[in-house]
This record gives structure tokens, C-alpha cells and sequence, in this order.
């Protein structure tokens, strides 16, 4: 799958170049008769076929046209920051999974923090990944990584949901048990390396959210957010066909 303008990918011919069409070219050597996939990962997918290839460039006809809505439940990930490259592997995961919305959350406890330029080069980073996991797992429509949330933040965040979840492993419901709404969001925080705080904890009750478990054993924060998901999922139509 490769990533174009929306009104690039209106016409009925298109020129595939640039970084997109370098890959295509050059590195997958795609030739005249291939199928090739473009997307605006905004939810607009294109079936293609290679015409004609060049250096550098592909000149695609468009055999098909289709666009992905906004899947129901909305699916959004609130992270705490990870140390090290963990956090690059949860959002790529979670991608592949399923989330709509990731956003990173400095929690009280968190080793690692973000500020500055390095919090940039960080959010970034986790935007770059988010969207070759997209293309990996061919999503015509990429997740969203929001800007760096306070704890005040995520509170508000759980308070509009439609179904607040705190990830937690003295939580007295099983995630697994529960039923999850067909449409709204679904927010769920995955708490940093040293765990939420007591504080937080009360903050977020005080939102409505409701402490969960998601099984006998503790995972890490980089792997908890995509099996969270992947237990939602399940248990929504989205995962029915």
C-alpha cells in the first residue's frame, strides 16, 4: 500500500513518484500488469494497476474506488510514555490491531518524559510509525496520534467516553466480561512502567472510569494497549467479518 493526496488518487490515471514512488519503483520493482493499492489514509482506497514504470515512478490506472468510514466503537489508546524504543512498538501494534486514536500521556510515574525538542522528535517519531504499521496492515484509514496529554487531560478524555477504561491489575472486572457500546469512544489508559498513581486513580474514578483487568498476569505497557484492544475488538462488530 502506498500513500497519496486524496485528489491525486480522484483521477483516473496517476503518477506514482516521489519517496511513495521510488519505494514502489526502485525497491518492490513493481512492473507494468501489478496491482498496487494507494490510500489517502483518510479513509479513501484506490485498486490500481501499474501501466507503465519508469526510474523512480509508477503510472497507475484506478480500477476501483472505495471509502472506509469511521469504524464504530471509536478505539482510542491513551499511552503512557514507555521507556526506551518500547513506545515505537506499542503504537505499531496497536495499529495493526485496530486503534483510531492514540494519545501519549505523561503520567506521574513515567521514566521517560517529552519536552522540547525532544518531545517533538519523540511525537513524531511515534507519527511515523503509526503510519508504516498503517501501510503494513494495509488501513485505509491511519490512527491519529494526538499531542502529549496532561493527567487533567486524560480525565476529560474519560468523562465524554462511552466507555471509560482504566487498565489496572487489582481491577475487580474482568475486560473480557463486559460489553462494549456500538458506537462513541471507547477510551482506555494503559499506565506507565511504574503503574498509575493512587492519585490518578482517583481522578480517573472520579470520571467515571472503571478499573479493569485484562488476565491472571501483569503485562508490560508496550504490550498491554494491543491486547486490550485486541480483547474489545472481539466483542464488537468490527471484528465480525
Amino acid at each position: 500500500m502506498f500513500v497519496l493526496d486524496r485528489a491525486r488518487i480522484a483521477d483516473d490515471r496517476v503518477v506514482l513518484d516521489g519517496a511513495e514512488g521510488r519505494h514502489a519503483a526502485t525497491v518492490r520493482r513493481l512492473l507494468a500488469g501489478e496491482h498496487v493499492v494507494l490510500t489517502d489514509g483518510h479513509g479513501l482506497r484506490a485498486d490500481c494497476t501499474v501501466v507503465e514504470a519508469g526510474p523512480g515512478r509508477l503510472e497507475l490506472v484506478v480500477d476501483a474506488r472505495t471509502e472506509t468510514p469511521q469504524p464504530q466503537p471509536r478505539l482510542v489508546v491513551v499511552q503512557a510514555l514507555p521507556k526506551g524504543d518500547r513506545g515505537e512498538l506499542a503504537v505499531a501494534t496497536m495499529t495493526e490491531v485496530g486503534v483510531d486514536v492514540i494519545v501519549p500521556w505523561a503520567a506521574a510515574r513515567c521514566i521517560t518524559r517529552w519536552s522540547d525538542a525532544r518531545g517533538d522528535k519523540a511525537l513524531q517519531r511515534w507519527r511515523t510509525t503509526v503510519r508504516e504499521a498503517a501501510k503494513q496492515s494495509r488501513r485505509s484509514r491511519f490512527p491519529e496520534v494526538a499531542e502529549l496529554a496532561t493527567t487533567e487531560g486524560v480525565t476529560a478524555l474519560l468523562a465524554s467516553a462511552a466507555m471509560p477504561v482504566v487498565l489496572h491489575e487489582d481491577g475487580d472486572v474482568a475486560l473480557s466480561s463486559v460489553d462494549v457500546p456500538s458506537d462513541g469512544d471507547v477510551v482506555v489508559v494503559v499506565g506507565p512502567e511504574g503503574g498509575i498513581t493512587p492519585e490518578e486513580l482517583t481522578a480517573f474514578a472520579t470520571a467515571g472510569a472503571t478499573a479493569y483487568r485484562l488476565g491472571p498476569t501483569v503485562l508490560r505497557t508496550s504490550t498491554a494497549g494491543p491486547a486490550a484492544l485486541a480483547v474489545l475488538l472481539a466483542r464488537t462488530a468490527r471484528w465480525a467479518t
